[in-house]
């Protein structure tokens, strides 16, 4: 488990590094008002990437079953289909984001400002949608097959381009122009696409994907496996962009830590979001050995080992805040309201542990459908509660109605693991 969650926790901090990257470097040299930009442009984004995780959730749980039964060519060629499902799947997300984006500013409610530099971001970066959505089908080629090492040095060494290549081509320093937000989301797509491209020749050379025998009929099993969770996904992204016209009532500085909270809250979800993916495809590599008890250990020393790194950032949370917003800004009216997001989504950090780590383990097993409409319903209750809240506790009613839901959702994946049922799927 150890082997499989180390690199994947590595990996999903190096995926939360590209945005973090963009969101400091944006906030210190252009301002408050690029960073809720930035931000708000982010939730469309994180639509896009929940929906590339469909065709990565869905080949793990196919793929990891062929290995697991012996069976790597029928992995390779699953994976082949699913690259290619990816690319199409990415581009189509981009065209509608392109057309939709002023829509959805406008429902956002942001200033007239953070709307132009946000379109401006979002439309850079939906370009290179598609190779992010391949990336997705790449890093889930690998770690069906036990490797997490690899994708993870490809995509270390593009954060690593993304560190020096963002503030060159935010503030236009030496020959490069100066692209502000712009530079930022071009940067980001550069370097994933070009994991995508070294990903996918390492992948073909070592015949885990099958390009000339695509397994066209393990599609529509992915799709079914990875849909409940990427759905869910997307109402979440529906649900902040649905929060920020509440959020924006209070001002661009509530919006911008709206986006620095979300990011810093990414610290925990890194872990968890690792040891998730390694819990998944331990559960799907063992049910197919027809090992369940193994399957159930590999999950319990999951949580456990994540709930050690969960209460870390609970606490620094609670106790070292404004540390944390002002890695960001400098802002005190954005400080203020980020330290107060913290410190109130600080509890939800253990709540998120067991729900990211179950979810994982439930797509694993196959089952998604019923987890994911109990927890989907729990999150589309942040809506009416943060129009409540708001109105009684003001911007600490919204931060509330995030904490509250979230632990909520914890406790029902919970429930939905010790029931079972799992463990009767066929995939």
């Amino acid at each position: 488990m150890l082997r499989l969650a180390v690199p994947a926790v590595a990996m999903m901090a190096c995926h939360f590094t590209f945005n973090l990257i963009d969101s400091i470097w944006v906030g210190r040299l252009i301002g408050p008002a690029a960073l809720a930009a930035v931000s708000t442009a982010g939730f469309y984004v994180w639509v896009a990437l929940s929906l590339g995780e469909m065709v990565e959730i869905g080949l793990i749980a196919v793929a990891a079953r062929r290995h697991g039964e012996g069976q790597p060519e029928r992995a390779a060629r699953a994976a082949a289909a699913a690259v290619a499902y990816a690319l199409v799947a990415g581009l189509v997300v981009s065209v509608v984001g392109m057309l939709l984006a002023d829509t959805m500013f406008r429902l956002m409610r942001v200033p007239a400002e953070v709307a132009s530099l946000g379109h401006v971001y979002l439309s850079t970066w939906l370009l290179g949608g598609p190779l992010v959505f391949g990336f997705f089908a790449m890093e889930a080629t690998f770690r069906a097959a036990g490797d997490t090492r690899t994708p993870f040095l490809m995509l270390a060494g593009s954060v690593c381009v993304s560190i020096a290549l963002d503030p060159l081509l935010i503030a236009g320093i030496g020959p490069f122009p100066r692209l502000g937000v712009e530079g930022a989301a071009l940067a980001s797509v550069m370097v994933r696409g070009g994991g995508f491209l070294i990903g996918g020749t390492i992948a073909v050379r070592r015949g885990l994907v099958r390009i000339r025998a695509p397994d066209w009929r393990a599609v529509p099993t992915m799709i079914r496996i990875g849909m409940p969770l990427s759905l869910a996904g997307v109402l979440l992204s529906v649900i902040y962009m649905w929060l920020t016209r509440f959020t924006s009532r209070f001002g661009t500085a509530a919006l911008a830590a709206l986006g620095v909270g979300h990011k810093m809250e990414g610290l925990g979800f890194i872990a968890i979001s690792g040891f998730a993916l390694a819990a998944s495809a331990l559960v799907g590599q063992n049910l197919g050995a027809h090992q369940e008890a193994r399957a159930q250990e590999a999950v319990r020393l999951t949580v456990t080992y994540c709930l050690v790194v969960t209460m870390t950032t609970a606490v620094a949370f609670l106790l070292i805040p404004s540390l944390l917003v002002a890695l960001f800004t400098s802002d005190p009216r954005v400080i203020a309201d980020g330290v107060l997001y913290l410190r109130v989504i600080a509890f939800a950090q253990i709540g998120q542990s067991f729900e990211l780590i179950l979810e994982g383990a439930l797509a694993g097993a196959g089952y998604t459908f019923w987890p994911q409409i109990v927890s989907t319903s729990l999150t589309a209750m942040r809506i009416p509660l943060a129009a409540w809240w708001s109105r009684m506790f003001g911007l600490l009613g919204i931060w509330l109605a995030l904490s509250v839901t979230a632990i909520s959702r914890g406790i029902a994946m919970i429930l939905f693991w010790k029931s079972g049922r799992w463990r009767t799927v066929k995939v």
